[in-house]
């Protein structure tokens, strides 16, 4: 049983090397390497885990791989899988921050990047449209999608975000879900362990409250509003790594000025080159954060560190505490239901971003050419984006 564990985690190493082009993606070499090269657990078991990530907030990728983990050894082997999941994209992404932070005023660095910035556009719009096309089937999704769009245009909060999610979601599910269910609804919660759900609840408020109650002169203030921050995203993030922009771009850039577009875009558009999980993206913002509040290359990589960990720690709370008890989960369809307007509010989600990005630019038309050649290359070739991410940091080093 130890060997087979050891053997586990090595894929779990491999995975993490060849896992680029997220959510949508991981899922076909999860079943390659957990199902169809050793059998680990089985096709329906997999596909599940994969729906029960859908229908929670958090890194799906991530939820999914820890569930399998779970299924596996327990516990223990569960954690060791999401450390090896996560460190190596959460490194490189810190170290490009601080890389980043040293060189920004340099112009050779910033001609580097030049053309990155409207290719991350590009995989933006790509990532709402493809969603779209999957999400927008009927009039009450479309509905929710364009209300998401405006309340984020018009209102400029964070707190938009999980309002509309949990809107979304409450809306599709009441419309959707045939009456009759109630009572068998009522009778698959009586056979969930209230007692775990306490103590969830009481994990997750008590690391959301922490922000709010650090006075804001002590000198760990900037780690712990970081911290909280990216744990409240990661409580309502629903949709995976293309609702993480509009999120962070929202709250990181629009209103609280970590950082600046130029930065948030680069950051982006290099994490689009890497294999593993999108959500390390966090490590990239709250390294830099820390370095334009003033610290030094210590303080960036605990930025970096309370990044990637405060946006997957409700995610992983959540999958440990509701995978045990998920066979009768499922059965439920007004959870099932609900995640249709969840999806719809995220497409908004996105399509707002792509707005609120393309802002910056202005009317330049090299940038549009770009943004419009990454959408097309990406919707009607195979190319992957870290390959056109990759030439455009070609380009901008040889023109």
């Amino acid at each position: 049983m130890a060997n087979r564990k050891l053997l586990f985690l090595r894929d779990v190493f491999l995975f993490t090397l060849s896992a680029f082009g997220g959510a949508q993606a991981h899922i076909s070499l999860l079943l390659k390497y957990f199902v169809k090269d050793r059998p680990y657990v089985t096709e329906a078991e997999l596909l599940e885990l994969n729906a029960l990530a859908q229908v929670l907030p958090g890194p799906a990728s991530t939820q999914t791989l820890v569930g399998i983990a779970y299924k596996v050894g327990g516990l223990r082997l569960s954690i060791l899988t999401f450390l090896i999941w996560i460190i190596p994209s959460a490194a490189v992404m810190t170290f490009a921050a601080i890389s980043y932070a040293r060189f920004d005023h340099k112009a050779r660095f910033v001609e580097i990047l030049k053309y990155i910035q409207p290719i991350a556009l590009g995989i933006v719009a790509y990532g709402a449209f493809n969603l779209a096309q999957k999400v927008l089937s009927s009039q009450l999704s479309w509905f929710l999608a364009v209300s998401a769009v405006i309340a984020t245009l018009v209102l400029r909060n964070a707190y938009v975000f999980p309002m509309a999610i949990l809107i979304g979601g409450v809306i599709s599910s009441s419309i959707e879900t045939p009456k009759e269910e109630t009572e068998l609804r009522m009778r698959l919660f009586s056979n969930i362990n209230r007692k775990k759900l306490i103590y969830f609840f009481a994990v997750l408020m008590a690391l959301a409250l922490l922000g709010a109650i650090i006075n804001t002169t002590s000198p760990f203030s900037l780690p712990i509003r970081l911290f909280e921050n990216f744990y409240r995203n990661g409580i309502f993030i629903f949709g995976g790594g293309q609702v993480l922009v509009p999120l962070m771009f929202t709250e990181f850039v629009q209103m609280k000025h970590y950082l600046n577009p130029s930065e948030f875009l680069s950051g982006f558009a290099l994490q689009q080159a890497l294999p593993g999980p999108t959500f390390s993206f966090t490590s990239y913002l709250s390294a830099l954060s820390m370095k334009n509040f003033g610290y030094g290359v210590g303080g960036q990589v605990v930025g970096g560190l309370i990044g990637v960990l405060g946006i997957n720690i409700p995610g992983l709370i959540l999958v440990l505490f509701i995978v045990p008890f998920w066979d009768d989960l499922k059965k439920i369809t007004r959870i099932k239901h609900s995640l249709s307007g969840i999806n719809a509010v995220s497409v908004g989600f996105i399509v707002a971003a792509f707005i609120l990005l393309v802002r910056p630019i202005g009317v330049d038309v090299l940038s549009f050419a770009i943004i419009a050649t990454t959408f097309l290359v990406l919707n009607y070739t195979r190319i992957s984006p870290p390959f056109i991410v990759i030439a455009g940091m070609i380009l901008g080093y040889f023109l």
